[in-house]
């Protein structure tokens, strides 16, 4: 099976904007140095703290340094049966996001549980991420949260108003795209709190600007977003 495995180009520890979760993604890095004492990496948070951002950066920076890595998604995976975690541990660098998708299923709590040993004889390295800590999942193999909670655990936040003002920017900058104070501010009030949305409403207004030649003006904004 072909796995849909291919790294966002923008998803990298030096883009990683925000000091809410800055700590977080500096225990990440370090956690490559320590890689032979630290099992697995487990991140945790709500969605929409950067979880997925963190691991595909991991993967960029696994493959920088010549080795292979992989990042899938379980969501994308859970058609295909936990057949689909085979074979992973090839890779130097696994990860595993949104696992806790599979906590109360036996058949994947149980391959996973599997995969970590095959990582573990390998010599390899896990990361996930989760949505809690391992012990407050519902987790049934308590193997498996044993497992989880023997490794680097590393929380992170919800982003603060601030933190979601310079990642905007920060964006906007990546894209040539000039957003005055005024315009930022007006965005950030009305845009949806969760991040993704927001830099979701900056692509739909990149490509409509670039359509229609124009810059983003408050005006235009509100035509185009009809707000």
């Amino acid at each position: 099976m072909t796995l849909g495995v291919k790294l966002r180009d923008d998803a990298r520890f030096d883009n990683f904007h925000g000091d809410r979760n800055a700590a977080a993604a500096t225990r990440l890095q370090q956690g490559f140095r320590d890689a032979g004492s630290i099992p697995v990496t487990v991140l945790c948070g709500a969605s929409d703290t950067g979880k997925s951002h963190l691991l595909q950066a991991a993967c960029h920076e696994t493959e920088r340094r010549g080795k292979e890595a992989i990042c899938v998604s379980i969501g994308e995976l859970l058609p295909f049966g936990a057949e689909a975690l085979t074979g992973l541990e090839r890779a130097e660098l696994v990860c595993l996001d949104d696992l806790d998708l599979i906590a109360g299923k036996p058949d994947w709590e149980e391959a996973v549980f599997h995969l970590y040993n095959r990582i573990l004889d390998q010599r390899h390295q896990l990361m996930v991420s989760l949505s809690n800590v391992p012990g407050h999942l519902p987790f049934g193999l308590r193997d498996l949260v044993s497992r989880l909670q023997h490794g680097l655990l590393i929380q992170l936040g919800i982003y603060r108003d601030e933190d979601r003002m310079t990642i905007l920017r920060a964006r906007a900058e990546q894209r040539g795209l000039v957003l005055a104070d005024d315009v930022a501010t007006f965005v950030l009030r009305r845009a949806p709190r969760k991040l993704g949305e927001l830099l979701a409403i900056l692509d739909r207004l990149d490509e409509n600007s670039l359509q229609a030649q124009r810059k983003l003006t408050i005006p235009f904004i509100k035509d185009v977003m009809g707000w």
